[in-house]
């Protein structure tokens, strides 16, 4: 692969990693279906990493909600999504690695399709699937900052679908979510925005509704082929990667605590109306509720910034939920003391 070679110096093919991100029941592992067959009639060799075959189904384990914030934010699921992305990182430096070797989550036959992908057709590209949800651009940017270690191309391939179309497909799975996972998701989900992170500059939205055309098939192609000739450059310089990191991690942490503290403050708001509160109470009890949040995002958006991923612990998932429940914890105490002032 590009800018990739075995420790006894052998060259490797050129690759593209590329990204499927969507709710569950948009499309994505049909489309990583059709794919090795559309890219190997243009000679190119295809791997996919499908998450939902690599990590055991216990590993998402919801343990009800907390404060509005799923509670698969408290799972295994990211260890092992990161365990994911550190053995394609071994397989990329050096694709004769044994499955076993790298500790390979979900068994060794899909990375034995990877080496047998490399030595079947030497020289020629390999385009490497990635289909889960990443739904926030911090999971992106792990794959991102993979492909510009490697040389290689990225491109992020965004299905956008309607929620009632989403949920009536995950329905007729053998094994669905419950609804509320995905319509959780739709809240928290941040779409691929090249303006906002120029490092999506090479990403397609497909609306997949009613499922993908032949022409949405050749703008995929063409994304693909687009990255594969605009291999990334590794980083030189390490302050500009921890800067894009904390940025990234800072808006992510920032949009869904604010997203799920505007829910909390929904509530609040009608838990004091339905006591028949005054106006005048309202009023108070809003801008007490708004100093609040702005008080918590303010903070969170300073230790992000100042210390990126490190500041919030265990990421972007444990940080909103931990923020989430702070709030929950604070909002509560504000609404008694309200209660107490207020009469009914």
């Amino acid at each position: 692969m590009s800018g990739c070679a075995e420790p006894g110096g052998a060259a490797c093919s050129p690759a593209c990693l590329c990204v499927l991100c969507g709710l569950p029941g948009a499309g994505k592992s049909s489309l990583a279906r059709d794919l090795p067959a559309m890219l190997g009639r243009r000679g190119w060799g295809c791997l996919v990493l499908g998450y939902d075959d690599l990590i055991p189904e216990e590993a998402f384990e919801r343990r009800g909600e907390d404060a509005g914030v799923p509670a698969d934010t408290q799972s295994s699921w990211r260890s092992y999504r990161q365990g994911v992305l550190r053995c394609l990182d071994r397989f990329l430096q050096s694709p004769s690695c044994a499955a076993a070797e790298c500790g390979a989550p979900g068994g060794p036959e899909t990375w034995d399709r990877f080496v047998r992908c490399l030595r079947e057709s030497p020289g020629a590209p390999l385009i490497i699937i990635l289909d889960d949800n990443f739904y926030y651009p911090s999971m992106r940017y792990e794959v991102y900052q993979l492909a510009r270690k490697y040389s290689l191309g990225f491109c992020v391939l965004y299905l956008q679908c309607a929620m009632s179309t989403c949920l009536s497909r995950n329905r007729r799975r053998s094994r669905p979510l419950p609804d509320r996972v995905i319509e959780d998701m739709a809240l928290r989900i941040e779409p691929p925005d090249p303006r906002k992170n120029p490092w999506e500059q090479s990403s397609l939205a497909l609306c997949s509704t009613d499922g993908l055309s032949q022409q949405d098939g050749q703008k995929v192609m063409e994304l693909i082929a687009a990255a594969l000739d605009k291999p990334l450059s590794p980083v030189q310089d390490l302050s500009e990667e921890k800067d894009t990191a904390r940025r990234i991690c800072a808006s992510s942490v920032l949009h869904q605590v604010d997203q799920a503290c505007r829910r909390l403050v929904s509530q609040a708001m009608q838990d004091a109306r339905d006591r028949d509160a005054s106006p005048s109470g309202m009023r108070a009890l809003a801008a007490e509720l708004g100093q609040l949040k702005g008080r918590l995002l303010e903070d969170l958006r300073r230790r992000a910034l100042q210390d990126g991923p490190a500041g919030l612990g265990d990421g972007v998932e444990a940080a909103v939920s931990r923020a989430v429940a702070l709030f929950d914890r604070d909002k509560t105490d504000l609404m008694r003391r309200f209660c107490t002032v207020t009469p009914p």
